[in-house]
């Protein structure tokens, strides 16, 4: 393209409450995988948050985006599975291929390039209104992210009362910020963040494949034990982790320091901390465990060594 894509995606920083003020729209918080859409000349590459070109996993998207009226369009978005009650499931998208009920669709919330223009310098609200324009006759595959202006509190609310994730503040003003800053906050309704996974344990009863991931998260080099997840599982996942997590087992403990054996129980396994699980949970606790985990899925994304806890910031009065 012209207009080089950007090195880094612009982020969203955690707050404990979403703006206030007409200067922010909102947008729901998707249950996805962040893509990066390219399109040059009716090739497509879609990119992921660590620019893994993923046109070839999501073939119905890059499909789409050839078809988009433009030479050249650089589109940001989120590839997630619709349920037939409207909200987007990361667990649907796991289950992609297989017989789950749901449909593909790629939520483009930005544009950042179009043809030979450079967007990314203008304010938020002129991107979006090319993008809507761009992909007005895209057809299901492709979705304009709408928005909320102002009302950041009651919006919050709605979404959270609608079984949302959370939503997605946005100042209305300002270019593209690639990066992780403050003009684009997130607010959850549930707790939810990626977490390495550095052990598991034997099943027990009727269960088969796995017993619960041990799991942890990065503070500087050292993996920190943020707890055991034992829920959330099908057969599948269960299968599927027995498959993926054997191959990669160790002898010593891959967390800084080792978790208590009175935390994890018996039948424990250590592995090289590589994959990288999304965990529900309602709270951390005092000594810093996840409080009622339940596994998701895992997520390919991003590497195992970006994974820091995330910690919700007050930014508003």
């Amino acid at each position: 393209m012209i207009v080089d894509r950007p090195t880094n995606l612009q982020l969203a920083t955690l707050v404990d409450e979403p703006p206030t003020g007409n200067s922010w729209l909102h947008e729901p918080k998707l249950d996805g995988y962040r893509i990066l859409a390219e399109l040059d000349r009716g090739h497509v590459a879609l990119w992921t948050r660590s620019f893994l070109d993923w046109s070839t996993r999501f073939t119905a998207i890059a499909s789409a985006v050839a078809k988009l009226p433009a030479r050249r369009a650089l589109l940001d978005g989120e590839a997630a599975v619709v349920m037939p009650d409207g909200r987007t499931s990361f667990q649907a998208l796991q289950n992609l291929g297989r017989g789950g009920t749901g449909r593909l669709a790629y939520f483009a919330f930005d544009l950042l390039a179009l043809d030979d223009d450079d967007l990314a310098r203008l304010p938020l609200d002129e991107r979006k209104a090319r993008l809507r324009e761009l992909v007005a006759h895209a057809g299901p595959t492709i979705r304009y992210c709408d928005h909320v202006i102002g009302n950041g509190a009651a919006v919050f609310h709605a979404a959270c009362e609608a079984g949302l994730e959370g939503i997605v503040s946005k100042r209305r003003d300002r270019p593209y910020e690639p990066g992780r800053g403050t003009s684009w906050q997130k607010a959850k309704c549930i707790q939810r963040q990626e977490l390495v996974i550095g052990g598991f344990t034997d099943p027990s009863g009727a269960r088969t494949g796995i017993g619960a991931l041990l799991v942890g998260y990065y503070d500087g080099t050292r993996l920190v034990y943020a707890g055991k997840v034992g829920t959330g599982f099908t057969n599948q996942t269960l299968a599927d982790l027995d498959r993926a997590l054997r191959p990669l087992e160790v002898a010593a403990s891959p967390f800084s320091p080792e978790p208590r054996a009175a935390w994890i129980g018996r039948g424990r396994h250590w592995v090289k901390p590589e994959l990288v699980a999304e965990v529900a949970f309602t709270e951390w606790t005092e000594d810093g465990h996840l409080r009622h985990p339940s596994f998701q899925g895992l997520r390919h994304d991003k590497p195992a060594t970006a994974i820091v806890r995330e910690e919700a910031r007050h930014l508003h009065h």
